[in-house]
């Protein structure tokens, strides 16, 4: 039976099992879907999905469709947590469909690139808005901006080590934060159009780019903002009753998150013209600055905190995919244990925040951006592949939840054409780079996993940060 496989024995003396404890409800399961897709994307990335696609009408058909292949997306990945119901998302998943090999190939990807590179990007926002009050008029140095992503990635590292309902709880606060702050967008926008500012939707398609590279791209930013659809798989052996929660939590958060993205896009087009939109390098302080006037600072810090929730969320999720790489083998050890008392995966968030400051040195938000999405949904191609493997050939399998199998031909389909088109369009040597980096795994895992080469000094190295983080070898939570 998926998902229930025995872990290795535990010593006799183990009487008392450690994992990880079911703490998340059904409020902080919407909080952690919400709050990981309301981040950075929707205050930055509308200028970007506009200059890209070229018009108003156009731009707002694309952050529809994005919200559309989100909801779809995260329907699929509900049927597929209740029927692995293991945390770990895409590496479980794929573990337990495309083999061993594949699996570590995403998860080599995953934990070097793909999670670091999105912290890094939701980072690097977060203090573009912290610091933009005090640099009014100019461009802030990036070593300061780059300190502050530091110092945020740093306190939110502290955060997720000491406790899982600390984290959870900030999640839920700043959720709140960034709906309100939406809903005062939305609303501001929606007067401006009862007053009569309609112009800029007059023609709203006109210059609209039809390539199939713009339309890729156009899409990569659009579904930046919605990344985080899938947060909850990555966590549902810390969810409360999965089965029940796990779909309905996706339905809700995606469902808000999507309706706010399209309000807050027609309350930009109303207050900016495309122009100023395009030039803005924080739309919504520019937006704050314009209809709340002296008030227009509050944008910033609303901003500043969504990031925040955001980076949070993409913390707590991304420890936890090293946390069952480790547990499954395809990671050292060490980063397979949890606080003895805090019963949080502190040695896989402690690795994963070193990687992430190291990439954020060089950290550029525009490429992260586009090279992430390349290499996130060549992966979620594969974990798709796996649930139309898993109905056809195992319809047999217990299933809480189902969607007709449409749905992940249709999500498949969209992944691919996301892969494909600007490599096709537009090619350029990154791409290769990082194709090339994904099948470097290979040559890892050949000594290192399947003829388990071990290094003595890892071992004495283990029992070293064993002792000295006062962690232990946690068991699974089925």
């Amino acid at each position: 039976d998926y998902g229930r496989k025995d872990t290795e024995a535990q010593p006799e003396s183990d009487n008392q099992k450690l994992n990880l404890k079911r703490e998340v409800g059904i409020i902080g399961a919407v909080s952690f879907i919400a709050g990981t897709m309301m981040g950075s994307g929707i205050f930055i990335s509308p200028q970007y999905v506009l200059s890209t696609i070229g018009s108003p009408g156009a731009s707002l058909i694309v952050w529809a469709c994005c919200g559309f292949i989100a909801m779809l997306g995260g329907l699929c990945y509900a049927e597929l947590g209740t029927v692995i119901p293991e945390s770990g998302g895409e590496y479980i998943y794929m573990l337990r469909t495309a083999g061993k090999v594949v699996a570590f190939m995403f998860v080599f990807s995953f934990i070097i690139v793909m999670r670091p590179a999105s912290a890094t990007g939701i980072a690097l926002s977060f203090a573009e808005y912290v610091v933009a009050p005090f640099y009014e008029g100019c461009i802030p140095p990036q070593l300061v901006v780059k300190c502050v992503a530091a110092g945020g990635i740093m306190m939110l590292a502290i955060v997720n080590c000491l406790s899982v309902r600390l984290a959870t709880s900030i999640q839920v606060m700043s959720m709140v934060v960034k709906v309100l702050a939406m809903a005062v967008i939305a609303l501001g926008g929606v007067v401006m159009l009862f007053q009569g500012n309609t112009q800029n939707f007059d023609n709203s398609f006109d210059g609209t780019n039809v390539g199939v590279s713009s339309i890729g791209i156009a899409f990569y930013q659009g579904l930046w903002s919605y990344d985080g659809w899938n947060t909850l798989n990555y966590l549902t052996e810390e969810l409360k009753h999965p089965e029940v929660n796990l779909p309905r939590a996706v339905v809700i958060a995606i469902s808000l998150v999507t309706g706010l993205y399209l309000l807050v896009n027609v309350s930009y087009l109303t207050v900016m013209t495309p122009k100023e939109l395009m030039s803005s390098s924080a739309v919504a302080v520019t937006w704050g600055n314009k209809v709340l006037g002296s008030w227009g600072w509050i944008m910033s810090v609303a901003a500043a905190l969504s990031a925040f929730g955001s980076l949070n969320g993409t913390f707590f999720s991304g420890g936890r995919v090293c946390f069952v790489a480790a547990r499954e083998g395809h990671m050292p050890d060490i980063l397979s244990m949890a606080h003895v008392r805090r019963l949080t995966p502190s040695p896989a968030l402690i690795f994963t925040t070193i990687v992430s400051l190291v990439v954020l040195i060089p950290g550029d938000f525009q490429s992260i951006v586009n090279f992430f999405s390349f290499t996130a949904w060549f992966f979620y191609a594969i974990t798709l592949s796996g649930l139309l493997y898993l109905k056809i050939k195992k319809p047999e399998l217990p299933r809480p939840y189902r969607v007709p199998i449409i749905l992940p031909i249709l999500v498949l389909i969209a992944a691919i054409f996301l892969v494909l088109a600007p490599i096709i369009d537009n090619p350029q040597i990154e791409y290769l780079y990082v194709t090339l980096f994904i099948f470097s795994g290979i040559i890892i895992y050949i000594p290192f996993i399947h003829y388990k080469l071990c290094p003595s000094l890892l071992t004495k190295l283990t029992v070293f940060l064993q002792l000295f983080l006062e962690v232990a070898p946690a068991e699974k939570n089925l």
